[in-house]
């Protein structure tokens, strides 16, 4: 999926990411990152998200928005148990986002990291996951003549706990 967020010096800023989970009953989504990476630092700062599924072939589209929160630590250590271990080691590596003088120089320091964790790669603090809340959540349809299906479907959050609850959900038809 991609994932936007505003960076804390303003700056829009979309990515592709893993989505890992979906609540349907909650009415949120995850995906896993370096918390110190620009994505989380841009969350940290400004803790709301967009999100776009794009199905070309089916001329298809969601958009998803809401308010971010954190992973419970549990969530998180469950997913990064379930990762390969050169994929752990390589998360564990890597300063994420963060410069390097060429990839030789990232792929010493999996090598570096694969000698120290001898067997279990356990996660690291500065890496979890993201929950997305769905507050507006938009349906495309592609259609003959351009004469495209527009749907959405809002609804307001309350705090709750660690993320939110979430109130009736309101529909509209849009004009494409």
């Amino acid at each position: 999926m991609t994932l936007a967020t505003v960076e804390p010096d303003g700056r829009p800023s979309a990515r592709l990411v893993l989505c890992r989970g979906i609540d349907t009953q909650a009415g949120w989504l995850v995906f896993y990152t370096d918390r110190e990476s620009a994505k989380g630092r841009a969350l940290e700062v400004n803790p709301r998200a967009a999100l776009v599924f794009h199905w070309d072939a089916f001329e298809r589209q969601a958009r998803i928005e809401g308010l971010v929160t954190l992973a419970p630590d549990a969530d998180s250590d469950a997913y990064w148990n379930s990762r390969p271990r050169d994929a752990r080691l390589a998360a564990t590596a890597s300063d994420q986002s963060q410069p390097i003088a060429s990839r030789a120089a990232y792929l010493a320091k999996i090598e570096a990291a694969s000698g120290f964790f001898a067997a279990d790669v356990p996660r690291p603090k500065r890496w979890g996951g993201y929950r997305v809340w769905a507050e507006r959540v938009e349906l495309w349809v592609g259609q003959p003549t351009r004469a495209h299906d527009r749907a959405l479907w809002t609804r307001t959050l309350a705090p709750a706990g660690d993320g939110y609850t979430g109130g009736a959900w309101s529909s509209t038809r849009l004009q494409p």
